[in-house]
């Protein structure tokens, strides 16, 4: 049986450049804490504890003083600044440039739009925390939209702004788009509307879905590797499932089940941004012992 994992898979670059600096900032100290999880992946998270790192919360973070603080890649909105500032906690911020771009865009938009009475959409998960720290830019002002059922907290005839979360889907991306231009397109009674659309997926990510929709299709079988928690990787598993009906979820190599390489004669083990490559190589390497 052949297994092969898919070289293009594993962390972006924004979660590598925090795990960099965090490994570089433990050097220095025997712990560090972390806001939120450093990665949706229990197994890295795991590896990095055992080093020193410390996740907290956000109550736990205010409470904290003359400390350092790592800021993940997901970034955070201006409320944690001004509280390191007041605590004199020293940040380590990771915060991914992708997702500085685009709170930047969502502060820029707030401001011309509120003007005109417009309305912020942001297309994510809500509580996620990019999805929160983008939130955070505008104070609140902003409509957070996860699927077509929530476009009825929108008011169509007023101009509107979409932004999407960095690592949501293009296909769930353009179906929110598509709804709402009609909307207002029905609203308005004709073409005339003031929407503005800007699509702020992750480069790394959109390039993922369509590398990935290639790579299961050489495959009997795909074994996806992710933590549970992260949205990316349930996005790009869907992704993987509607190309490949052969396809698995696993967290690490103890929950994969011998039975589902019966009579097949290849293996793509793939993964989400936020799963490490060791983790993938750990799965693979079982795997050949199943042939």
């Amino acid at each position: 049986m052949i297994v092969e994992i898919d070289e293009k898979s594993g962390f972006c670059f924004g979660v590598v450049n925090a795990i960099d600096l965090a490994e570089k900032g433990l050097e220095k100290t025997d712990n560090l804490y972390c806001l939120g999880d450093i990665v949706h992946n229990n197994e890295e998270m795991s590896r990095l504890e055992e080093k020193g790192l410390i996740t907290i919360n956000h109550e736990k973070f205010k409470n904290l003083k003359n400390t350092k603080v790592l800021i993940r890649a997901h970034g955070e909105p201006p409320e944690t600044y001004k509280i390191a500032e007041e605590n004199n906690i020293e940040l380590i911020d990771a915060s991914c440039p992708v997702v500085l771009k685009l709170q930047n865009s969502v502060r820029k938009y707030h401001q011309e739009i509120y003007s005109r009475e417009g309305q912020i959409i942001i297309y994510g998960k809500k509580g996620h925390a990019e999805v929160n720290g983008l939130v955070g830019q505008v104070d609140g002002d902003a409509i957070i939209v996860s699927d077509t059922e929530d476009l009825d907290k929108i008011d169509f005839s007023k101009p509107i702004v979409l932004f999407s979360q960095t690592t949501k889907s293009l296909e769930g991306f353009e179906e929110i788009r598509r709804e709402i231009e009609n909307r207002m397109k029905l609203n308005k009674g004709d073409n005339d509307i003031d929407f503005t659309v800007k699509n702020t997926i992750c480069g790394a990510v959109s390039n993922r879905q369509k590398q990935l929709r290639d790579f299961v299709k050489k495959y009997d079988i795909i074994v996806f590797v992710s933590g549970v928690k992260s949205s990316n990787g349930k996005m790009l598993y869907n992704i993987c499932k509607s190309e490949n009906e052969s396809t698995y979820f696993v967290s690490n190599k103890n929950e994969l089940n011998k039975e589902w390489f019966k009579n097949r004669e290849s293996v793509g083990v793939c993964g989400a941004t936020s799963t490490p490559f060791w983790l993938m190589e750990e799965v693979a390497e079982k795997i050949s012992f199943f042939s």
